[in-house]
């Protein structure tokens, strides 16, 4: 029987059930329990057909994972993050509209607790054009010292009415609640999520970043003929994989450890030697040298390819950034003067 000894050729269901044979039948079995019957019936498949494994390659899945799970710096969660993990889930679009409004809105895990982190001034300028009825259930549900603002904002008469409906109201019946909550969540949530996204520019300068190279540079091109304010704004706001030299060792080794490290070969592969430096540096000398036979084995790379894996490092970077584990310094902070 052939063994299997290159590492590279390995699927991810392969390398799931090399891992599972390697656990053994009682551990493996715990593992079994938390799968639904696809997952079982695929791996069960692959451990079928996988033929002698070499213990070289073992060794190999064994240290990746290892690398891959010794940091809770490997799992990322951000709102982009989060809509594109609920798009791949096949989740209906209006559905995921609907999450990630609540998520983007103010914080809060009920509707009236949202409300009450809703500035008063803006929360009195939405329910003034609603019924007295609606308005006086959604202040008895908000804390009493934001209701009070909230109805010394509104237009006296109709404060007043509100006043009197709240005097008159009793238990309020589930579907009424539910109707308020709804009218509340589609109608002012929804909107307000839309008005607090960030600045035109930044929207933007994500949108060039996943560009490709040579189509992101004919935009800007244009735009900078266009309006040059707006384009020198974006530029600056724009990162890209040749700005991560300006990261510390420390977060290049918090973004080792948070990335795909199939990406990483062909990332470095189109990179310049710096920047091949800068990640060897700051790896094990048993990994960077792993990761130098990786890419010595791959032969030409396209460059969309390479693109592709840069970017997606990139991706990762802010996405760390965002949850405020690494720093990337912006630009002009490599001139501050310390006095």
């Amino acid at each position: 029987m052939r063994v299997r000894e290159d590492y590279r050729t390995l699927s991810g269901p392969e390398k799931a059930s090399i891992l599972m044979l390697s656990l053994g039948e009682e551990q493996a079995a715990k593992i079994f329990q938390h799968m639904d019957d696809d997952e079982i019936l695929e791996i069960s498949q692959t451990m079928a057909t996988l033929g002698k494994i070499g213990p070289s390659v073992v060794e190999r899945l064994f240290v990746d994972f290892a690398e891959q799970m010794s940091s809770t710096n490997s799992l990322i969660g951000t709102q982009d993050s989060t809509e594109r993990l609920l798009v791949k889930a096949g989740l209906n679009p209006d559905k995921i509209n609907q999450i990630m409004e609540e998520i983007r809105g103010p914080a809060g895990r009920t509707m009236w607790e949202k409300l009450g982190n809703v500035n008063e001034e803006i929360l009195a300028t939405f329910l003034q054009k609603e019924y007295p009825q609606t308005v006086s259930v959604v202040l008895s549900k908000i804390s009493t010292d934001h209701a009070a603002r909230v109805l010394a904002m509104l237009p006296e008469n109709f404060a007043m009415e509100v006043i009197n409906r709240m005097l008159r109201m009793e238990a309020v019946q589930k579907d009424i609640l539910e109707e308020v909550e709804r009218t509340l969540r589609q109608e002012f949530m929804t909107n307000l999520a839309k008005t607090q996204r960030r600045d035109s520019h930044e929207l933007i300068a994500d949108i060039f970043n996943n560009m490709e190279r040579s189509v992101e540079a004919r935009f800007m091109e244009e735009l900078e003929k266009a309006s040059p304010e707006a384009a020198e704004k974006i530029r600056s706001l724009m990162f890209t994989f040749e700005d991560l030299t300006k990261l510390d060792s420390s977060a290049i080794q918090t973004l080792i450890r948070a990335i795909d490290k199939d990406k990483l070969p062909p990332a470095l592969k189109g990179a310049t030697e710096t920047m091949r430096d800068l990640f060897f540096s700051n790896m094990s000398e048993r990994a960077a040298k792993i990761m130098k036979e990786d890419m010595g084995a791959m032969g030409p790379v396209r460059l969309r390819d390479v693109e592709e894996a840069q970017q997606y490092i990139v991706n990762v970077a802010k996405d760390l950034e965002s949850r405020g584990e690494i720093t990337i310094p912006t630009s002009g902070e490599d001139d501050e003067m310390i006095f």
